[in-house]
């Protein structure tokens, strides 16, 4: 999928852990922007570090920071080899395989990560945050393996490898060129660095890998949502079919802002179009087919469950979401209203060492507390909702492909072919558009309900959000084809009714289809080099779609 690209550089991203939205997601991830830690983060960020060492000082056990791992987390880890002990975390779970993450995901992860450390509960140096910033920067990008995480505890084997570079070790992407990661560096001009206490376990637990999946999977969808109210348009111009269902009386009936979104965008596209003048009167079909007199209600369903899946990411965006947290104390445990004593009592000293409450309370008000938060299943649900109302829009689109090849429903030459017999014109275009259909419903059979216990059955349930973030990707790609398929097959029905012409604002759309993609006139061709005339032609469409609501 082509990454988006602009002349004019975005202003910098500032990150204070609490602030980021999908607009600037997307100015670092696809446009390139530039990031910095915001000041007030860092002395949020100084602040957990320094209980960390408090905590330490203290002689108390914490998970992670002097402790093993998982269902390793009984083995106490000696004061002189805490820094070797994160190093050896991120060296072992790097474990991925497959290929690799794109760059636009890479970027994305290495924003979400500084983002959640900033919020100051990881217990990690600024250093940390600003190295992950300089890799941005002088897009110095981890290699990060696409398989190997079950979303909890979060996506360990993908935000290790992400993690790798720091150390000067694993591999990068440089100017185009796979490099060693100490090699990278050096290009760069960046130093490798010393983990401190905790900052291993900080750098690898989370949900950065499928969020930034899901995120750029949101920002696809708006485009998606839009372009599949283009192609209906023009389909059902080319069909002769009524725009009365796309009235906005009807939609304003039933409520749902999608649907009336979607609506509009028909009702608006099609005004004034000849086409639709020239059969007003005297036309015997009294009701079109579902593909068309309910696009609204699909297509707007489609951007109803968008919505709330793109609150859900902007939410995760600015979460902290690795284990233990760390609260320093000075009053209030979070800084957001938690107060020390509050309804708790602090556990007697001889006590911080025993029991599953042992990484609870610990001097001066400080406390580093072991939760889930980087369990992955609300974006796990998320991907998988998206991805089964996105697959919807191909759905759709593919049945008004059918249409418009099918000569008994559309009254125009079979399979679009003026020569029908010796040319067989859409015939395949319409089987592709199938084929990416159907392998979109295997495709949406949802991982999030899924489960296989890891690490000795510690981590006993997991959500598998990266899995359905991969999937929704691949479904993302299926419904750009099928709905360039619609934009051709519908251009060519449109031509095939001249003299007659569309409305202004869809014989801009044929004319852009046109510039891409020839008109079949007489002779069949090679059908794949106008689908992927029209594949590219979906990135020509912002202007026409920026228009639209």
């Amino acid at each position: 999928m082509s990454i988006e690209t602009t002349r004019i550089a975005p202003a910098p991203v500032v990150i204070d852990g609490a602030s980021l939205g999908l607009e600037q997601f997307d100015a670092v991830a696809r446009r390139g922007a530039s990031c910095v830690l915001a000041e007030s983060a860092r002395a949020k960020v100084e602040a957990a570090r320094d209980a960390v060492h408090r905590i330490l000082d203290a002689g108390g056990a914490v998970y992670g920071v002097n402790t093993g791992f998982g269902d390793l987390a009984r083995v106490r880890i000696a004061s002189d080899r805490i820094a070797t002990l994160q190093q050896r975390l991120i060296l072992s779970h790097a474990s991925g395989l497959g290929e690799p993450l794109d760059d636009e995901t890479v970027r994305g992860m290495l924003l979400l990560r500084a983002s959640t450390l900033a919020r100051g509960h990881s217990g990690v140096r600024p250093q940390i945050i600003e190295a992950l910033i300089a890799l941005l920067d002088a897009d110095v990008l981890p290699a990060v393996p696409s398989r190997g995480s079950v979303g909890a505890s979060g996506d360990l084997a993908p935000l290790a490898h992400l993690a790798l570079p720091l150390l000067g070790r694993g591999r990068v992407r440089i100017g185009g060129e796979v490099v060693p990661g100490a090699e990278g560096l050096r290009r760069a001009g960046l130093a490798s660095l010393e983990l401190g206490p905790k900052e291993g376990l900080a750098l690898i637990n989370g949900t950065q890998a499928m969020t930034s999946l899901l995120a750029l999977s949101c920002l696809d969808a708006r485009r998606l949502v839009r372009t599949a109210d283009l192609a209906a348009a023009l389909s059902t111009d080319a069909l002769r079919g009524t725009d009365t269902a796309f009235d906005p009386r009807l939609h304003a009936l039933r409520g749902y802002r999608g649907q009336r979104a979607s609506a509009a965008n028909l009702w608006s596209l099609m005004r004034g179009s000849v086409i639709r003048e020239s059969h007003r009167a005297g036309d015997v079909r009294v009701q079109d087919p579902y593909s068309i007199r309910c696009a609204p209600q699909v297509h707007g369903a489609v951007r109803d469950v968008l919505d709330d899946v793109e609150a859900k990411v902007v939410i995760e965006m600015n979460a902290v979401t690795d284990n233990p947290l760390v609260f320093p104390g000075g009053g209030a445990l979070s800084g957001e209203g938690f107060h020390a004593g509050a309804g708790v009592e602090r556990e007697p000293a001889h006590t911080q060492d025993q029991g599953q409450d042992r990484d609870r309370y610990f001097p001066d008000d400080a406390a580093i507390l072991s939760g889930g938060n980087f369990h992955g299943q609300p974006m796990a649900f998320a991907a998988d909702f998206l991805a089964i109302a996105l697959a919807e829009l191909a759905s759709i689109s593919e049945r008004r492909i059918e249409k418009l090849t099918n000569t008994a429903f559309s009254g125009l030459p079979p399979f679009l072919a003026r020569d029908a017999g010796l040319d067989s014109g859409f015939m395949m275009a319409q089987v592709t558009a199938a084929a990416l259909v159907a392998e979109n419903k295997v495709s949406c059979h949802p991982a999030s309900i899924d489960s296989i216990p890891t690490s000795a059955d510690k981590e006993d349930h997991v959500s598998m959000g990266m899995g359905a973030a991969l999937k929704l990707r691949s479904v993302v790609a299926n419904v750009r084809r099928v709905l360039a398929i619609e934009l051709v097959a519908a251009a060519q029905g449109i031509e095939l009714l001249r003299p007659l012409r569309s409305s202004g604002k869809l014989e801009t759309v044929y004319r852009m289809v046109r510039e891409r993609v020839a008109f079949r006139e007489d002779d069949d061709r090679e059908m794949a080099v106008d689908l992927e005339g029209g594949l590219a032609l979906l990135d020509d469409l912002a202007p026409v779609l920026d228009a639209l609501e």
